[in-house]
């Protein structure tokens, strides 16, 4: 699990950023995609290891997905602090349920299905989707 204090991004962290998911798409990509970045989704509820991270106060906690070539980046944001983790498509797991969630390494965080729930639906096929075609770079071997 791979967690940064982007709160003022270091070089050295994006760069890592980078060598992991790879760079932002491009202007031209992120039109094409139709946009790489979700709507603010509300926190329900997270791992243990992220009990540090989120307001433990009656304050909401709020994430957003940034989408990124070989994987995607949860914004987490608390009160004046914002944290990012990053999973390759490789790591991420989705379950949409009851709630929205996103796992990866025994980690997750659940969302809130929020009443813009269209959109996030739309964005969350557009995940999957670049999952998919990044899955398809990989040669799996069958064992017979």
């Amino acid at each position: 699990m791979i967690i940064f204090n982007t709160t003022h991004t270091e070089k050295a962290d994006l760069k890592e950023m980078n060598r992991l998911i790879g760079k932002s798409f491009s202007f031209f990509d992120k039109l094409r995609i139709g946009g790489v970045g979700s709507s603010r989704l509300i926190i329900h509820s997270v791992s243990q290891n992220f009990q540090s991270i989120v307001n433990k106060v009656s304050d909401l906690s709020y994430a957003n997905i940034e989408l990124r070539p070989k994987g995607i980046i949860l914004h987490i944001t608390n009160q004046l602090k914002r944290f990012s983790w990053v999973i390759p498509y490789y790591k991420l797991v989705i379950f949409n349920g009851e709630y929205f969630s996103i796992h990866s390494d025994g980690s997750f965080i659940q969302m809130i299905k929020s009443g813009n729930s269209n959109i996030n639906k739309k964005f969350i096929d557009k995940m999957i989707d670049l999952k998919n075609l990044s899955n398809e770079k990989f040669e799996f071997v069958d064992d017979y």
